[in-house]
């Protein structure tokens, strides 16, 4: 039978240090290869030469989300959420609907860094998290 059901954000659900996410309001991670062409005789490449892989994303949610994360690092014995080694925090995002499952975790996760602030007329605050990491799996 054929199913064009795809996946919609509600299906996803992310955990991070043990805590889904209910403030999630975005994710977005990539794997990246450095790749350069090899020139020799002539003007054509001759092959593709390849360097260095690297993992990064960024985890977006609602401030109330962002001070559970935050007073996780701090029991932990850490400042806040960007003094976490990466040992401690995958990020597991789970896509699941009536007919079909994945799982993506991205491992060793450390932020980078993290915006706080807020302007006339917001309804909401949404908090961004930048983080690299050193593997993505998929399952």
């Amino acid at each position: 039978m054929f199913n064009s059901k795809e996946f919609e954000f509600a299906d996803i659900k992310v955990s991070v240090l043990g805590t889904e996410l209910s403030g999630l309001r975005g994710l977005t991670y990539k794997k990246t290869q450095d790749k350069e062409p090899v020139y020799a005789a002539g003007n054509q490449p001759k092959s593709i030469q390849r360097g260095n892989k690297k993992y990064e994303g960024n985890l977006m949610m609602l401030k109330s989300d962002f001070d559970l994360l935050n007073a996780a690092a701090r029991t932990a014995g850490y400042e806040d959420i960007s003094d976490v080694p990466g040992s401690a925090i995958n990020i597991t995002c789970v896509y699941s609907n009536a007919s079909n499952l994945s799982v993506d975790s991205c491992l060793n996760v450390e932020f980078t860094d993290f915006e706080d602030g807020q302007k006339q007329g917001d309804k909401f605050k949404e908090i961004t998290l930048p983080f690299i990491f050193l593997r993505l799996k998929q399952a």
